[in-house]
């Protein structure tokens, strides 16, 4: 039994190993798809645009917030946000994404964000940096769909630093 045991584990180790080989930073041209579609979305305010980039499963993990679980969570939380900012809109979005990783169906990679929100009236904009982790899965249909995000807040850049 502990004989099988070890075999077992070796071979999952090995098996581990050979797809951490094939899971290397590159260029995946649908992810980079997703990602456009993803700042298109966000950058014009478009919940239906967003929802639509998310997997059924898909979980955002938010700072001080409880995980978001489901396709149907995650709209209601979109909606919920898009109400209390009502009359809201993005002036400026920019986003990069950074280390994709593609390892069959499943992508990873960490994005930068930023974004000015003029909230309307006499109130100032948001204006906030982000950071985000991304985990994506390709459906059937071949399109890359967000299963998981977790999202912090981020320190604007430097301007000092050379």
């Amino acid at each position: 039994m502990i004989r099988a045991t070890a075999a077992l584990l070796s071979a999952l180790l090995m098996a581990t190993s050979a797809r951490a080989q094939h899971s290397s930073p590159t260029t995946d041209a649908g992810v980079e798809a997703f990602n456009r579609s993803f700042a298109n979305a966000t950058r014009t305010m478009n919940n239906a645009a967003t929802l639509a980039l998310w997997d059924d499963d898909g979980v955002s993990l938010l700072p001080s917030a409880k995980p978001i679980v489901g396709k149907p969570a995650i709209s209601k939380f979109m909606t919920d946000v898009m109400a209390s900012l009502e009359g809201a809109h993005m002036t400026k979005f920019e986003s990069e994404c950074h280390d994709i990783h593609v390892s069959g169906d499943w992508a990873s990679e960490w994005c930068t964000e930023h974004q000015v929100v003029a909230l309307g009236g006499d109130k100032p904009p948001f204006n906030g940096y982000g950071k985000m982790l991304l985990v994506l899965h390709r459906g059937v249909d071949g399109k890359w769909r967000l299963r998981n995000e977790m999202w912090n807040q981020a320190l604007p850049p430097d301007s000092t630093a050379h």
